[in-house]
Parts: C-alpha cells; structure tokens; sequence
C-alpha cells in the first residue's frame, strides 16, 4: 500500500495568520522553530545560559505583541533577527544605566536606620556593608538585578515594574525572589571569601614577625 505524502509544514505567513486569530498552538510553532535563533542572539549579548533564556523569553514576547506590525513581503526569520538584535541592545542600554543607579542610589544610609550620632565605627560597618551589597549586586543575573534593584533600591510596587520591564506581574514576583535569595547566596560567598583572605593575611603576618 504506497505511503501518503507528508503534508508540507505550514509556512511562517500561514502561522502568523493563524497567531493572529488566536491559535496558541501556531504561536508555540513559531517559538519553537525560532527559539534556537532568538537564544543565540541573546547569549552574544549577555553570555549566561539563564539569563539568556530568560531574555530570550522577554524578546518572543514583544516579538509577538508585534506580530500585526510585520510586513509579509519581507522574510520573517530576518526580522525575527532583526528585532532580537534591537531588543538586545535596547536590553544592554537599560543594564548600563542600571549600573549607574546602583552607583548612585545604594550608599551606606539606605542600609540601616539613620541615627544622629553614630560613631566611626559603625559609619565603617555601614560603609563595607555598602560595597559588599554592590559587589554582590553585580555578581547577579541582570535580570535579577533590575527586579531587585527596581523592588527594593527604587521601592517601585509590583505593578511599576511590570509595566516598566512589559513583563507579568507574577513574572516580576518570581525574578525578584530568585533575585533576592541568590542576592543572599552571593554576600554569604562574598563574606566567607573575605574571611578567608584575612585569615591568610594574619598567617603571613605571623610568619613574617616570627
């Protein structure tokens, strides 16, 4: 009995046709076929696996918030690149100035209760506490970092955020916890590292003066 021939795969316009109309099942067709390309870009970008699929997932969904934009006569794969390309650096941009509000916005102050006499040893305290929360801060995924930097730096509400980064709001919930406990993770190896080093230190020193 001859086989039947396969039908052919539906074809990029065919599927945003159907996207358009409200078939999730053609939308998760396109991510799939192009989910390899789009993570590729993303990874060029910001060179972490994680944070690199959550960019990715952040770009399908402007990508299909502009599906009704795209001109058909144009190839869908090259301004499926395109589109990556221009997000990843709008994403770069974003990152940068997120620095410089961590630089400009966490200082000692923010860290503890402000007191009207406070001693020199406890403005030092305040001071390492400070450096360590910005080391630990840049050891972060960045999109971690902007969830917590935008929570519990600029104290923006759930809702700010997700309007801000055009994300669910359950997604900020969950990047801002993940980003919170790896936070602690991070000031806990940062903290062990520093004792570490001063233990040799203290050896060194008793090797020299012995």
């Amino acid at each position: 009995m001859p086989l039947e021939p396969r039908s052919a795969p539906p074809t990029p316009d065919l599927l945003i046709e159907r996207c358009l109309g409200g078939d999730q099942d053609a939308w998760e067709m396109i991510v799939r076929q192009n989910w390899r390309k789009v993570f590729n870009v993303a990874y060029k970008f910001v060179g972490r696996h994680e944070e690199a699929e959550d960019l990715a997932q952040d770009i399908f969904l402007k990508i299909f918030r502009s599906l009704a934009t795209f001109d058909r006569r144009a190839n869908f794969q090259t301004w499926l690149v395109s589109v990556s390309r221009n997000l990843c650096i709008d994403h770069y941009r974003s990152v940068r100035k997120e620095r410089e509000t961590i630089d400009r916005d966490v200082n000692a102050a923010d860290l503890s209760p402000a007191s009207v006499e406070v001693s020199a040893h406890v403005v030092l305290e305040r001071s390492d506490l400070a450096q360590e929360l910005r080391r630990a801060l840049q050891l972060l995924p960045e999109t971690l970092r902007t969830a917590v930097v935008m929570r519990d730096i600029q104290e923006l509400s759930y809702q700010e955020i997700a309007d801000r980064l055009h994300l669910p709001e359950g997604t900020v919930k969950s990047r801002i916890n993940r980003g919170r406990h790896e936070l602690a993770r991070q000031i806990t190896r940062l903290r062990e590292k520093g004792q570490g080093l001063k233990a040799d230190a203290g050896q060194a020193g008793r090797r020299s003066g012995a």
